[in-house]
């Protein structure tokens, strides 16, 4: 079993930037894919990045890429989400999730996920 939470969410004016973390407990993350994923009111859950689990791939959603840049410490069983540039449609609720295979965390399948942190972007 992976317990995962998320930290690092907030308010935040267009074209700031937040950080968010996930702290894992429990089992090593080192042995699955890590995936940010975000649920909005009204919207459809969307796969916003995920990585290896070396870290050596990463995926990222169009409408995030060039702006969002996802990372790991395996020895802190951590990982990050650096979101920079972030627009009024960035607002949601972001979860961190772990899968276990890089092919199926692009694909939406996860085997542990937190309970998210609400980022709230202004215009």
């Amino acid at each position: 079993q992976v317990h995962l939470v998320e930290s690092g969410g907030g308010l935040v004016q267009a074209g700031g930037s937040l950080r968010l973390s996930c702290a894992a407990s429990g089992r090593t993350i080192s042995a699955y894919a890590m995936v940010w994923f975000r649920q909005a009111p009204g919207k459809e859950r969307e796969t916003v990045s995920s990585i290896s689990w070396a870290g050596v791939s990463t995926y990222y959603s169009d409408s995030v890429k060039g702006r969002f840049t996802i990372s790991r410490e395996n020895a802190r069983n951590t990982v990050y989400l650096q979101m920079n540039n972030l627009k009024p449609e960035d607002t949601a609720v972001y979860y961190c999730a772990a899968a276990i295979s890089f092919e199926t965390s692009k694909a939406g399948q996860y085997e542990y996920w937190g309970q998210g942190t609400q980022v709230t972007v202004s215009s």
